[in-house]
């Protein structure tokens, strides 16, 4: 893998370059793909253990904050700070919702559960996450993240009431669109749970070959979720 042939950066600074790649022939500002970071529920080993690989290797991720979280809460400045140098934080609402009338979601907590939600509770609840991230990094443009993939309450759209207010929402259909058939409203993004550096590179490949782009979806590295991938594979992708 060269690094020449790819683009690493975060969401926003992906969508920011959308208009250029979908006008140029040369896709992705002169580069056969871009590979985007993304961090999903703030975490304290995104503090510890990712941020500082980032920094190391130059590269900026976008994490998706919880507003509710308790570690946004208990690490308020260092969130602040890494804003500060340039990683995004994103809208990924005040509590994380879910739909728990799903088949497997019993672990849904009832305060959470996204069935239960009116259409107006998740707009508002969206809003005051997006008043809070604009409090704490002083910017007004961002995008979004859906919790669990979920994008309706009770059949119903909610995304399309707060639209204009994201540069675009990252879901998690694992395609490799070229840059004109990305959709703002459903970015597509990879899942990565157990995943080895070697798969992540091969997914990389794929997008090379296809001109087009990969969004890794993390949660935990290095433990704290169900969802892991391991620090050493984690940072043995920095580094290819």
């Amino acid at each position: 893998m060269n690094f020449k042939t790819i683009k690493i950066l975060g969401l926003f600074l992906l969508i920011s370059g959308l208009t250029y790649a979908q006008k140029d022939s040369r896709n992705w500002n002169g580069k056969k793909c871009a590979v985007v970071l993304t961090y999903d529920d703030a975490l304290n080993v995104h503090l510890d253990n990712v941020v500082p690989s980032l920094d190391a290797y130059g590269f900026k991720g976008t994490f998706y904050v919880i507003a509710s979280a308790p570690v946004i809460a208990n690490r308020l400045e260092e969130w602040r700070k890494i804003a500060q140098n340039g990683h995004e934080l994103g809208n990924h609402t005040l509590n994380h919702p879910c739909d728990g009338s799903l088949s497997g979601r019993e672990w849904v907590n009832p305060e959470a559960d996204l069935s239960r939600y009116s259409i107006e509770r998740a707009v508002h609840e969206i809003r005051m996450t997006n008043t809070f991230l604009k409090a704490l990094d002083g910017k007004t443009e961002r995008t979004f993240a859906y919790p669990c993939v979920d994008f309706t309450i009770n059949g119903k759209p909610f995304y399309n009431l707060v639209e204009n207010e994201f540069a675009g929402a990252r879901g998690a259909t694992p395609e490799y669109p070229s840059a004109k058939q990305v959709n703002l409203s459903n970015i597509t993004g990879f899942v990565e749970t157990g995943t080895t550096a070697q798969q992540m590179i091969a997914e990389i490949e794929k997008a090379e070959k296809a001109g087009s782009l990969v969004v890794f979806i993390f949660h935990g590295v290095g433990g704290e979720h169900p969802m892991n991938v391991e620090v050493n594979e984690h940072q043995k992708l920095l580094i290819i």
